[in-house]
């Protein structure tokens, strides 16, 4: 265990999604691009899955979280954050890692969209074909 005299910085992404995360000891407020939390994620959903890796840390509610994220869609933004939340209380607390990694919050989703191919409409799709 860390003490939090100074920021715990960590990195998530997803896709063409950046998540910056900054904890620190406060009172639990979340800035994000500098909205707020509900304002920024309007859809429970997203923030259920953002706030996962701390129910399982124990709530902690004694954490500031400043996020800056960048590219992407709010889908791969809300899993990009959750990474980079993740990774920032492992620094604080080496003993959850287990719990992490049977939970997937550790593993970055490497999946990403596949390169347009001369000579195709798209990643794999023709151009139409005439016989005439």
């Amino acid at each position: 265990m860390r003490n939090m005299e100074q920021d715990i910085v960590a990195t998530g992404r997803r896709k063409t999604s950046v998540a910056s995360v900054r904890l620190r000891t406060g009172t639990g407020k979340i800035d994000i691009n500098g909205k707020t939390f509900e304002e920024y994620f309007p859809l429970e959903i997203q923030r259920k899955t953002i706030l996962a890796p701390l129910e399982i840390a124990g709530g902690n509610k004694k954490l500031d979280m400043i996020l800056r994220l960048n590219g992407g869609g709010i889908e791969a933004q809300a899993i990009a954050a959750r990474l980079g939340i993740a990774r920032a209380l492992l620094q604080e607390n080496e003993h959850l890692h287990a719990d992490f990694k049977a939970q997937g919050f550790l593993t970055r989703d490497s999946r990403k969209k596949e390169r347009k191919k001369y000579g195709h409409a798209g990643a794999r799709k023709r151009f139409q074909f005439s016989k005439r």
